[in-house]
């Protein structure tokens, strides 16, 4: 059915370090083997992609975002609600979100998709007012993320790491105050993230068993232990082991609320998009996206 529907191809040429704009014409010739009409629009802010998003559904054209998780984001807070439906074709360094729905890193693979997978509906997490799909995290994260944006390193995927071992040197536990569906907490520790797909900083995977359809958020909060053992359990997010980690908990619910005793940015999906205080909810089954 999609197939048969323009699309509208917008894209964050300068994602991934430049690697959209290296890999868009082998997409634009993929879909047009597989016979699909489509035009291209390239963004040149977060607010251009917006109005981007904005005039494809008004046009009924299918959504397709070839960048990073943050563009997947800011389109999607576009088009929840409506009819519209979005593609992913992983562009960013991450691709965490592609990841997630089993698309794999590579957008031109990620063509089949667009043109002849199906539709699925998923949850849209929104704190404040704007939309994001991954992981809102705050503390520790704050810091990192501040410093993965701002380095000039040619790392990829491992800047999420290196910014990580470089936040920690300088870290300070926060106090942290939580409401969890009404329910108040405080503890003393690194972070707060609030996972929607569950996996963020390059395949990451902070809240394993988060889905993306059950119309739940996943809260990772992470105690006060030492850098040692801070740094000894990161390997171990890749896999997913560290929830079996002191100082790790996570907890299910439909709406957050969180600030702590200093200020933070909250990141996700790869920027910082909220101060606190902060409060998170759940829109379950908002987005329409495309999968294999």
């Amino acid at each position: 059915m999609n197939a048969a529907r323009p699309v509208c191809l917008i894209v964050n040429p300068s994602a991934g370090g430049g690697r959209t704009a290296r890999l868009l014409p082998a997409v634009e010739a993929a879909l047009r083997g597989r016979g699909v009409a489509f035009r291209v629009e390239r963004t040149h802010s977060i607010e251009h992609a917006r109005e981007l998003a904005r005039s494809t559904l008004a046009a009924g054209e299918l959504t397709a975002a070839m960048g990073g998780d943050g563009l997947l984001g800011a389109i999607a807070g576009e088009l929840r609600g409506t009819d519209g439906v979005l593609a992913v074709l992983p562009g960013g360094r991450g691709n965490d979100f592609a990841r997630k729905l089993g698309l794999g890193s590579d957008p031109v693979a990620a063509c089949d998709i667009l043109a002849g997978g199906r539709e699925q509906r998923v949850d849209v997490a929104d704190i404040d007012g704007r939309a994001y799909l991954g992981i809102a995290s705050s503390g520790l994260d704050s810091d990192a993320g501040d410093i993965a944006n701002a380095t000039r390193l040619k790392l990829g995927q491992l800047v999420y790491l290196y910014a990580t071992l470089r936040a920690v040197r300088a870290w300070r536990p926060a106090r942290w105050e939580v409401v969890i569906d009404g329910e108040p907490r405080s503890f003393v520790g690194y972070s707060v993230a609030v996972c929607n797909s569950g996996v963020f900083g390059g395949g990451m995977f902070l809240a394993p068993d988060a889905k993306l359809d059950d119309g739940m958020l996943d809260v990772v909060t992470i105690g006060d232990i030492s850098k040692r053992k801070y740094l000894g359990s990161l390997p171990k997010v890749f896999t997913g082991a560290h929830v079996r980690e002191p100082g790790v908990e996570i907890v299910r619910c439909r709406e957050v609320a969180f600030h702590a005793d200093r200020p933070f940015n909250v990141q996700a999906d790869g920027d910082p998009i909220a101060d606190l205080p902060a409060t998170v909810r759940v829109q379950p089954g908002a987005l329409r996206v495309m999968v294999p």
